[in-house]
């Protein structure tokens, strides 16, 4: 426990201030825990000798992830595009191979660039976009805050599994509470800044980071349990890899971008 302690708050203190730096600092981290996060990914579906497929899916998770704005380049052909050039090689290969590397496996390779990619580019253009720190701050916080109310209510109220075949501590009464508690502390952030964040929109977003933000934990959840696997990676200790740590960060960001949500 104590390990747990330390390492978290060492890591959320080199988190958050790299955070504030925005720009170069919070990019390059974020491109650099994708890195890490793949080849987690890579591991756990037991890919660490598929040299070449590996590696067209690292090519195109960092064309998605890596912000080229802020070096003054424009990319040449779009995300959606480098997808599905990314898919033609994969399935490229596996004709090549003659089906040594089948169409199962490079799928889940594809799923993993488009999983871990867009999340973790999501989470660049948060903090780029205007007033990018103050949302930035928002998700995360409404997060955090989400994950420990969902515990604590858990802890003390918790008596309805919430999906036992999946994670089977987590409780219905943990997961409101943590509902609750991200739109409070959403309201938090609307009363800080009234002129960007009315009341209406805050309990929105609260809910929508709360009830997305369980899901992406629960979707982590369910690929360990299919792997048979307690942690994804061994980067932080006590807490497990960067998609254990990350699994609501790569769901909620993208989500709350596709609808609009904090746009003005």
């Amino acid at each position: 426990m104590k390990q747990r302690i330390v390492t978290g708050v060492i890591a959320g203190l080199v988190f958050i201030t790299l955070l504030v730096l925005g720009s170069y600092a919070y990019a390059g981290l974020i491109v650099l825990l994708s890195i890490i996060g793949y080849r987690e990914y890579m591991r756990m579906n037991g890919y660490t000798k598929y040299k070449l497929t590996g590696a067209v899916g690292l090519i195109a998770l960092l064309y998605i992830t890596i912000p080229w704005e802020i070096f003054g380049l424009s990319i040449p052909i779009s995300s959606t595009a480098v997808i599905w050039l990314a898919m033609f090689v994969l399935l490229f290969i596996t004709v090549a191979s003659k089906n040594k590397i089948t169409i199962d496996q490079v799928s889940v390779i594809l799923l993993g660039v488009v999983y871990i990619g867009f999340g973790f580019y999501y989470m660049i253009a948060a903090r780029l976009a205007d007033h990018g720190l103050f949302w930035t701050i928002l998700v995360f916080v409404c997060i955090w805050a989400s994950d420990s109310g969902a515990y604590f209510v858990g802890s003390k109220l918790g008596e309805h599994p919430l999906w036992p075949q999946i994670s089977p501590k987590k409780s219905i009464e943990g997961a409101i509470g943590g509902v609750v508690i991200a739109m409070i502390v959403a309201l938090g952030f609307a009363w800080y800044a009234p002129e960007l964040l009315g009341l209406g929109k805050a309990l929105l977003l609260g809910l929508v980071i709360a009830v997305v933000g369980q899901v992406g934990d629960l979707i982590q959840s369910a690929y360990k349990r299919v792997k048979g696997i307690k942690d994804t990676g061994t980067l932080l200790p006590g807490h497990g890899g960067v998609l254990d740590r990350m699994d609501s960060w790569l769901i909620v960001f993208p989500f709350i971008h596709l609808l609009g949500i904090l746009s003005h």
